[in-house]
Formats: structure tokens, C-alpha cells, sequence
């Protein structure tokens, strides 16, 4: 028996932001749930038109790279520039009405025309255009009058500064001279605009340096002041999902989505369709509400004219959105996510101290019954007409009439406990080995900028039976080796390093056992790291849009490759019993490896790492299996892959002896890196499984 040296230590799954924002101004900020989103500039005189065609191509607000427009007869727009219906106290005023709590402005976007006075350039609204004006100044003073918050949109990338060039994903990387112009331009917002809510960050390829730099020196003008995760290389005190997208489950860290009017543009298109206001209002409280549910906050774009006026449908899309939260605000605003782990066919649920909100926003159950599971909480009551509320044990059962999902508006249900609702705990798992397969996952999101952005896994949780133990076994392969954990134990908190414990040769059964399959690749995947976490994959259905697989007797390779690509790789194996085996992967800038469909290691690779080889324990099942490795590649001019059965099939044996038993019938335990390079990146810790011990050895 071997000892171990544990050390408590303070733990916790919930990610803090990273820098010393007050308490008061993060509950404002993650409170407010809805926001306004304005993207108004040069490029709204357009229209998304250019010599009389449409530009159908990319958002209205690129119109500039994707007309194309030559710089001379873009910049010529500042001369015409003359909003004069641009009313920014009108522009609050509708914010306040559709209930929102804060206005985000396009302080500059690619184009690099600034909307605001500034020392750094003479492209500004108050220099170049006839109209004189700092619509900065102007939306700032008017949010203040309104009692909104002001939060402003910078774009890293800017067209205009010299020797930047447009391409067509617009995640260049930032030279020193155009950072430190960056820099000086980020000073000037915010210090002579007053109090700044959010700095949304949007575009290019910071280094880590960089962000760093931009982080730091945001907090260093304005301590409360929320960073944008779109700033890049886990820098940031909210994350950004991608556009108009959507998180897959909640997550353990703030975030938002920022969603357009309509999908295909941000800024004002004369000739886009527009639909039924009454059906874009739908599909904006539902989407609203999806956020919410799932403890986002919201961002709702509108594009003026070029004229400053604001479009009529949008204005009536959030005067209507607004009606409805004057009724039902108070199940949005200042809420936490739904307490349930499952998604409901139904609807959403949003939490408040003792009360629960149930929103009709998904189908009639088909008994016309909701069921919900809240164990250790007695519903006092449940208020409206539309539904009647039983309570058997831990269970309650609503019955709810089909005309609650008739109506052309979402209904809100009211449920008061005698308690308050705390988020509910994953289903037991009923196995004395604890795996990241069988675990409750902790996400967050990580990245070096737009295109990498991806959903992390920070940690993993595991509620138990156990009568009794007193030791924990650790399971682990040398990729984990050196590596620092957090451990906690029913709320017991302790810091272990795995430093190789006991060697121990897998059982693998004799080779003949084992059957590898013809090996095929399939190269020009997508630049977006961020995907579903199942994979179809099959000779007749490639992971690529057009491409296709090719045999490869390669275990390993690297081949040229553009920048924002990926490559697959696909082997089968057939195992005449379940078993485990060690893999060798590789990969460039990120990895992601499935096996029979499901994702089991995903994350990015150290900044500009060109290929890093790891070990991967996979257990394969009784007959055919299917491994798909994914090789990211964000920056290089190569790609590079690796998928073979490990030469060693060896993993550790950690004992780790607990100061003292732990009793009960139910126990919780969690793990994260104590050594993370970030609060955000993935913890890496896929090969970790963890058995119970009732007794030391």
C-alpha cells in the first residue's frame, strides 16, 4: 500500500471570471438577460446593393469584401454619410420598450470606420462625413437618460489601416503596429464615454500576448467593464457562441448568443425578406427564451438605414417582444438556467430562489401532462388558469390544456416551493468505476480566436451509492502523468498529482482478436473547430460537404494543407470481445477523436502547436467498432495526423488513501485540473477513471 500527500484545497466547477469584477456588476450583467445589438455605419448607405445588383454574398455589413469595393469609392461613402434620422434618444426609448437592459454599439466594425471622434485616424464619423457627428457620445448619453447600460463592439480587424487586406474570413493575424493602434483606439472608448458595460470583441487572430494585453488593459480603465470571448486565447469574462448559434447544454460559465434579425446579414439589406412580423416575433421570444433556459443572455441585433431611420418591422418586432415580457419579465429577468439535466419536449424552464417558470415553446405533451422530478421540494403552488398541479412524493404532475399551445403567444407557468430550487443532480451511476463516459461533464468554452471557438470540457462529476470506502484507485495512462487534479468528495476538497502510481499491462486479448480495417482519409473539412458531439460517418456519408474517403496504409502523415481545415481519418476494428486498448493520435492545432459516433477527447492543441502525439485509452465493444480522428488545422501550411495501437499497452495504478471513510448511501465526487493553462481549456482528462475502494489496501 502507498500513501499519498493530499492537500485541501478550495474547489469549484463554477468558472469565476478572471478578472476582479465586482459581484454587483457581474449579477447586473448576467441578469439582464436581453440586449440591443446595433450595427449602423458606412456600410449601411449601400444596402447591401453595389451598382445596382444585389450582393448576395456574405453579411451587408462586409459589403466592402464581398461586392468587391475598391478602397477610393468605399471611403467616398464618408461623404454622403448624413444619417439625419438617427434619433439615438429614439433608439433607447425602443430598446426600453421592447425590455431590453442594454444597448451594444458597432463602435468600429471591419471596414475600420470609426463611429466616434478619435485622435488615431481622420476615417471617423466627426471628421469625414458632412454630418459631424460621435454617434458614441450621442448612444451613450442616451442610455444613460434611459437608465440602459452601453456596451460597445470593436472590430480587431480593420480594412482601412495600412497594409491590412480583406480576406475572406477576416481572422488575420494583428501586426505589432496595428495592436498598438488598437490599443490607443481602445483608450480613447473607455475614457471618454463614461461607464462601458461590455467590450464586444469581434474578429482577427490575436497571439496570447495580445489578448492578454487588450484584457488587462480594458480592466485597467474599467474594472467592471465585461470582455467578449471573441478577443481570443480564453481571455475573456463571457463567451461568445458563434453567430446566431446556440450551445448545445448549459454551460459553466457566462455566456451569450448574439443573434441577428435574420441569419443572413447584421446590418440594413433593402431587399431583404422580412416575413410576418408575428412569426419573427415568435421565433425570437423562443429563441430568447432557449437562452435563457440554458443561463445565457441574449443580443438582439437591428440595422438602421442609411439614413439613421430604423426599419418599421424591427421596430414592431421588439415593440410586440416587449408587450409580451411586460407579462412574463419576471420569469426571464435576473433567473438561472433550468435545474434539470434532461431538455423537455415541451418547453424551457428558467429558476428564480423558490419559484420555477415553465414555458410552452416546445410541443403538447401528447397525455397533455408535464412531469418533473424535484426531490426534497414541496410545490406550495402554482399560479394561472391553464394548467392543475399534483404533487405525489418527489414528483409533480401538471395537465395543461392544448389551447396553452395554440395561442400565437407563449404561455408562462409559475411554480412556488416551499424551498428554493437548486439545480438537480445528475442520474446515479451504477458502476464502481467512474469514467469520463459515464460522468456529468463540466463545459465551458475555449479558443485562440473566432473559428476555434469551441465547447471545452473543464471537469467531470459522478453522483454514487456506496455505503462505505475508504480509498480511490486511479486509472490513468501517460498522457496524465505529471499532471495536478482537483478532487472533491462530498464537498471535501483535495489536490492529487498523478505521478505514475503502479505500472500495470493491460489485459489486451491475442491479436487474432483483434481485426483493423482498411484505413481511409478525408481531407478539406471545415475551418470551425466548434461541432456536435456525435459523428456520422461512413464510406457512402464523408464528414466533408463534396468530399470523399480514400485508403491510406499511412498510420501517420502530413501533407500541405490550407489554413482553417481539417482532415478525418477513419479505421475500424473488430473485437471478438469488449475490451480496452491504448491509441497513439496526433494531431496539429486541435483533435477530436469519435468512437462508434460518439466524441470521446476533443480540445485544442498548445497556441501554434504543428503536431503533438498523445495517448488515448478507447474501450472498444464486443464486435465492430468505428475511430474517426479529426485533425484541426487553424494556422499552418500543413496538416498532420496519427492513429495506430500504442506499442505499450501500459496504464497507472494510483492508490489514494483518504484521510477518512466516507459513509452514507449517496456520495458526489468532481474533478478538474488544478493545472489548467486556463479556466477554460478542456482539462484533458479523457483517459482518467477512478474505482472505489471500500477499504485501504
Amino acid at each position: 500500500m502507498k500513501r499519498f500527500f493530499i492537500t485541501l484545497c478550495a474547489l469549484s466547477l463554477l468558472v469565476a471570471v478572471q478578472a476582479q469584477i465586482s459581484p454587483e456588476a457581474f449579477r447586473t450583467w448576467h441578469g439582464s438577460k436581453y440586449s440591443m445589438f446595433i450595427h449602423f455605419g458606412l456600410y449601411s448607405l449601400p444596402a447591401g446593393v453595389w451598382n445596382g445588383q444585389p450582393v448576395t454574398s456574405g453579411y451587408s455589413e462586409q459589403i466592402q469584401a464581398f461586392a468587391p469595393i475598391n478602397k477610393e469609392d468605399y471611403e467616398a461613402l464618408a461623404e454622403r454619410f448624413n444619417p439625419v434620422e438617427f434619433n439615438a434618444d429614439s433608439v433607447a426609448a425602443l430598446a426600453k420598450r421592447a425590455g431590453m437592459r442594454s444597448i451594444v454599439f458597432t463602435s468600429k466594425h471591419h471596414d475600420g470606420f470609426c463611429m466616434f471622434r478619435t485622435s488615431t485616424t481622420g476615417y471617423n464619423s466627426v471628421d469625414a462625413t458632412p454630418c459631424h457627428r460621435d454617434f458614441v457620445r450621442e448612444l451613450s448619453e442616451a442610455c444613460r437618460r434611459a437608465g440602459l447600460r452601453f456596451g460597445l463592439y470593436y472590430s480587431l480587424i480593420d480594412w482601412h489601416f495600412p497594409g491590412s487586406s480583406m480576406s475572406g474570413h477576416n481572422a488575420d493575424f494583428i501586426p505589432p503596429a496595428h495592436h498598438e493602434f488598437s490599443k490607443a483606439q481602445l483608450r480613447e472608448l473607455l475614457t471618454n464615454y463614461g461607464d462601458i458595460s461590455e467590450l464586444w470583441f469581434d474578429m482577427g487572430s490575436n497571439t496570447p500576448e495580445q489578448s492578454r494585453e487588450l484584457y488587462r488593459l480594458v480592466h485597467e480603465l474599467q474594472p467592471d467593464c465585461m470582455v467578449s470571448g471573441r478577443l481570443g486565447n480564453d481571455q475573456y469574462d463571457f463567451c461568445v457562441m458563434g453567430d446566431n448559434a446556440y450551445p448545445e447544454s448549459a454551460l459553466q460559465t457566462a455566456w451569450q448568443t448574439a443573434a441577428s434579425m435574420f441569419d443572413e446579414t447584421w446590418s440594413y439589406r433593402s431587399w431583404q425578406k422580412r416575413g410576418d412580423v408575428k412569426e419573427k416575433v415568435r421565433e425570437k421570444l423562443k429563441s430568447l427564451i432557449n437562452v435563457v433556459s440554458h443561463g445565457g443572455n441574449f443580443l438582439l441585433n437591428i440595422g438602421p438605414r442609411g439614413d439613421g431611420s430604423l426599419v418599421p418591422f424591427e421596430v414592431e418586432v421588439l415593440t410586440r417582444m416587449g408587450r409580451w415580457l411586460e407579462r412574463n419579465g419576471y420569469a426571464l429577468y435576473d433567473t438561472e438556467a433550468s435545474p434539470f439535466n434532461e431538455s423537455f419536449a415541451w418547453g424551457s424552464v428558467t429558476r428564480k430562489g423558490n419559484h420555477l417558470y415553465l414555458f410552452s415553446t416546445g410541443e403538447y405533451p401528447a397525455d397533455g401532462k408535464i412531469h418533473l422530478h424535484l426531490p426534497g421540494c414541496t410545490l406550495k403552488k402554482g399560479d394561472g388558469k391553464m394548467a392543475t398541479y399534483l404533487q405525489y412524493g418527489d414528483d409533480i404532475e401538471l395537465t395543461v390544456p392544448a389551447s396553452a399551445y395554440k395561442d400565437s403567444v407563449y404561455h408562462v407557468l409559475r411554480l412556488e416551493f416551499d424551498r428554493d430550487v437548486e439545480p438537480q443532480p445528475a442520474g446515479m451511476v451504477r458502476s464502481m468505476s467512474l469514467t469520463a463516459q459515464n460522468a456529468t461533464p463540466a463545459y465551458s468554452y475555449s479558443c485562440f480566436d473566432y473559428y476555434s471557438n469551441y465547447r471545452s470540457t473543464i471537469g467531470y462529476s459522478w453522483n454514487f451509492e456506496q455505503i462505505v470506502f475508504k480509498q480511490l484507485e486511479l486509472v490513468y495512462t501517460d498522457e496524465e502523468v505529471g499532471k495536478t487534479i482537483d478532487l472533491s468528495i462530498d464537498g471535501k476538497n483535495y489536490e492529487v498529482t498523478l505521478d505514475k502510481g503502479k505500472v500495470d499491462a493491460l489485459r489486451l486479448f491475442p491479436a487474432t482478436e483483434l481485426t483493423w480495417g482498411q484505413r481511409y482519409i478525408c481531407k478539406e473539412g471545415s475551418g470551425l473547430f466548434d461541432s456536435p458531439s456525435t459523428l456520422t460517418a461512413d464510406l457512402q456519408n464523408p464528414p466533408v460537404r463534396g468530399g470523399k474517403w480514400e485508403p491510406t496504409d499511412k498510420e501517420q502523415d502530413e501533407f500541405d494543407a490550407d489554413i482553417l481545415s481539417s482532415c478525418f481519418v477513419m479505421q475500424d476494428v473488430h473485437a471478438t470481445r469488449a475490451q480496452r486498448v491504448v491509441m497513439e493520435v496526433g494531431a496539429g492545432n486541435g483533435i477530436e477523436v469519435f468512437l462508434n459516433g460518439k466524441l470521446v477527447m476533443k480540445h485544442l492543441n498548445p497556441y501554434r502547436c504543428k503536431f503533438r502525439k498523445e495517448k488515448l485509452v478507447l474501450q472498444l465493444v464486443k464486435g465492430n467498432n468505428r475511430i474517426v480522428l479529426r485533425s484541426y488545422n487553424r494556422f499552418e501550411d500543413k496538416a498532420t495526423y496519427l492513429l495506430r495501437p500504442a506499442e505499450k499497452q501500459v496504464v497507472y495504478r494510483q492508490d489514494l488513501t483518504l484521510p477518512a471513510a466516507f459513509t452514507g448511501k449517496q456520495h458526489t465526487i468532481r474533478v478538474k485540473r488544478h493545472d489548467a493553462s486556463s479556466s477554460h481549456a478542456d482539462a484533458e482528462l479523457a483517459n482518467l477513471r477512478i474505482r472505489l475502494r471500500r477499504l485501504a489496501l
